[in-house]
């Protein structure tokens, strides 16, 4: 089962992940993102895997070509962290985010690709709200997400609580 969750930035994807996970932790593996602030400011992106590790994907002040807005990404430093943990997966696979920073590794792209259209694997992933990527808008053609707003944040944990659950 593909479970795809969207939303406007703020609205809580990242929360409602962690939330799930946190019901059974041992049934899940993926990873997340997390923002890196500095004396009240954003800089910058963590993932954060199911496992414990994390590192950066994005920081304003990396040295990189990929840029999304003020964030440079480390592509390298992205793959070596979550290749691993998305290969071979046991359980629900989580995939917090698959956005436009993560998309700029083509391992990544193209493991997307198999886990969420040649795959029977069980997933739970977060995608944005624009179609920042061609695989993005496949990704919601296909699976018609269920979108994450203020007002329907708590009703829509509850949702995809029994609906993940529900199966196990």
């Amino acid at each position: 089962m593909k479970t795809i969750i969207s939303g406007a930035p703020g609205t809580g994807k990242t929360t409602l992940i962690k939330k799930l996970y946190k019901l059974n932790p041992s049934l899940f593996k993926g990873l997340w993102t997390e923002e890196i602030r500095e004396h009240g400011k954003r800089v910058g992106f963590r993932i954060v895997r199911t496992d414990g590790k994390s590192g950066i994907l994005s920081h304003v002040d990396l040295d990189t070509p990929y840029k999304v807005g003020r964030y440079k990404v480390d592509v390298e430093g992205f793959e070596r962290l979550v290749m691993p943990i998305l290969e071979n997966p046991k359980g629900i696979l989580m995939i917090d985010e698959i956005g436009k920073m993560e998309l700029f590794s083509k391992k990544f792209q193209e493991l997307i690709e198999e886990i969420m259209f040649k795959s029977n694997l069980d997933v739970v992933a977060t995608i944005p709200i624009k179609d920042v990527h061609p695989l993005v808008r496949r990704i919601r053609r296909k699976y018609k997400p269920f979108e994450i707003t203020m007002s329907n944040r708590d009703s829509m944990f509850e949702f995809l609580k029994d609906r993940i659950f529900k199966h196990r």
